[in-house]
């Protein structure tokens, strides 16, 4: 059987990944009330085919715009009793479209809430969720999504879910994505390529800038990324298949003009062991560099910080090195494809100058559940880090929302792979990092119940010139270790109900900052009065511990009574 093989190790284990179908759509906390459809995964070893050879099942289209209006209660449970009562206005639009040469998948909401007395304040958020992609000719496509969601900031830049109810206290996070890629042949050679542009955004109000330190608290980034694969599959031009790559990052961070460049070249040898079984071998060169500028300094020779809360850099420093390291690296991998649903791939080497490892798991037993696994080991800033979790989402998902705020939970609903955010979420540092980690998500379908489990760890060592005023934050470490989890389904032909919970235990090494828990649980249950007016009645808890007896734990429960119409 021959295997393609002229890729780039990175590439090599995402052909391990299996190509997915469309998964089943389950709507909006599992009741979009639309037509359910669903197909089975393709199959398909490469990643590059799948994106350049979708759409093979039938056309599906569901648009779905929405108002809604809703009656929220929050009583503060600790460290105070307040009750607070608001009123909250939405639009969105949930949709699915897939033909045989394009997709997407999005839900995008705007939301506002007017707060009745003087503590309950008004606000707004953006969130959504989009994903989508076009054949421009056979065996090119083009890529795009983008993310908008809300967090609540912690002292040192660790971040958790914002909780019930938005309001301007809040930190809005925007990133958008997209690029082409290409997969072509030239006889026995076999040709790809790649390239994704993103740019990030963190967002604070001038009342979230108040509430705590924002000084080195992410603002904007523009990533790039690139790579081109050529090479011969085994049992064409030699029994082993060969093959050359490259590829370049590279993210430029607005905060002390930090910049991450990572090139590399590589070659590599795929030796068939069996059927199913390949090791790859790779050798090659790799030059990574991190370097930013020193902040803007007064007559005192204190640093300057803005009127957005963050430092200002001065155009005219120098620019320092943080991090240089160039020379050789090498990997050696094992792939193991015993199915069309199952896939096993794990390699080792070295790159940044010590020892790296990583690999993915797929489990795909049957077309309505779905086991993802992957280890990763990168080096890039909170933007860039954020676009690769958002260009391994699937391309057919359900956003999973919180019935009460409407906000993005960790997770989407979806059986088509990896689909969580919770780790690229976990702290918005503006230093760059090396970022270590494993993410594990699992979801299933039985009947018209649907359910998911996603769960991992992140762990980023910052890195940063120690000559400069992000000095402090190198050799800092955050960890974020993550759980999310929802349930839905229908009861009867008119009613359903749905239920998600999330925790995150964010721990740090900063000694300017304290451990953080966030825990948060909610239920909702809904009934169609007509086809296009349903009633939703739905009640959550959320809560934040600190490692810090001089801080209150914060606990708060809400309830809400709602209506929206579809169009």
């Amino acid at each position: 059987m021959k295997q393609a093989s002229g890729l780039t190790l990175g590439a090599v284990f995402a052909l391990a990944l299996p190509a997915a179908g469309h998964a089943q759509s389950i709507g909006y906390e599992g009741m979009s009330g639309g037509q359910e459809s669903s197909a089975p995964a393709t199959g398909k070893p490469e990643r590059q085919s799948k994106r350049a050879g979708r759409g093979q099942g039938g056309k599906r289209v569901e648009v779905v715009p929405y108002i809604e209006v809703d009656q929220i209660v929050t009583a503060e449970l600790s460290p105070g009793n307040d009750v607070m009562t608001y009123t909250q206005a939405a639009v969105g639009v949930d949709a699915a479209i897939y033909g045989r040469n394009n997709g997407a998948s999005a839900s995008v909401r705007y939301e506002r809430q007017f707060g009745w007395g003087k503590r309950a304040s008004d606000g707004d958020a953006i969130s959504g969720l989009v994903r989508g992609y076009t054949t421009i000719v056979p065996g090119v496509t083009l890529e795009a999504g983008g993310l908008a969601t809300q967090v609540d900031v912690e002292n040192g830049g660790q971040a958790l879910g914002p909780g019930q109810v938005s309001d301007d206290t809040k930190t809005n996070i925007y990133s958008v994505y997209g690029g082409p890629s290409v997969v072509t042949r030239a006889g026995d050679l076999d040709v790809s390529a790649n390239y994704r542009a993103g740019f990030t955004k963190v967002d604070q109000s001038s009342t979230a800038r108040e509430s705590g330190n924002t000084a080195q608290l992410f603002d904007k980034s523009v990533s790039q990324v690139a790579d081109v694969e050529a090479g011969f599959a085994p049992g064409t031009v030699l029994p082993v298949g060969v093959g050359v790559g490259g590829s370049f990052y590279q993210e430029d961070i607005s905060n002390l003009d930090q910049r991450v460049r990572d090139m590399q070249a590589r070659a590599l040898v795929t030796v068939p062991v069996s059927r199913t079984v390949q090791a790859v071998g790779a050798i090659g060169y790799e030059d990574v560099e991190i370097s930013s500028r020193d902040a803007l300094r007064d007559a005192n020779g204190l640093p300057v910080i803005g009127s957005d809360g963050r430092y200002v850099t001065d155009k005219s420093a120098p620019r320092q090195l943080a991090y240089d390291v160039s020379g050789l690296i090498w990997d050696v991998a094992v792939m193991w494809r015993p199915s069309r649903r199952t896939s096993l791939s794990a390699h080792i080497g070295r790159r940044y100058g010590t020892t790296s490892f990583g690999g993915t798991l797929a489990y795909a037993p049957n077309d309505r559940s779905n086991l993802s696994v992957s280890v990763y080991d990168n080096v890039a800033g909170f933007g860039g880090q954020l676009n690769r979790t958002l260009d391994q989402l699937p391309d057919d998902f359900q956003v999973v929302r919180d019935p009460i705020t409407g906000d993005l939970r960790g997770c989407v609903a979806s059986l088509d792979g990896g689909n969580c955010l919770s780790g690229a979420l976990g702290s918005v540092r503006s230093a760059t990092f090396r970022a270590r980690g494993i993410s594990a998500s699992y979801s299933m379908q039985v009947g018209r119940l649907n359910a998911g489990l996603g769960v991992g760890y992140d762990r980023r060592k910052y890195i940063a010139a120690q000559d400069t005023v992000l000095g402090a934050s190198d050799g800092v470490i955050d960890e974020n270790t993550w759980l999310a989890a929802y349930v839905g389904g229908p009861l009867g032909p008119v009613a359903g109900w749905s239920a998600n919970v999330y925790a995150n235990w964010l721990s740090t090494n900063d000694p300017l900052a304290a451990d953080s828990t966030g825990y948060g649980a909610s239920a909702s249950y809904y009934r169609m009065f007509t086809p296009k007016l349903r009633g939703t009645l739905a009640v959550g808890l959320d809560g934040v511990t600190r490692d810090d007896p001089s801080i209150d734990d914060l606990w708060s429960a809400s309830a809400l009574a709602g209506l929206r119409y579809s169009f």
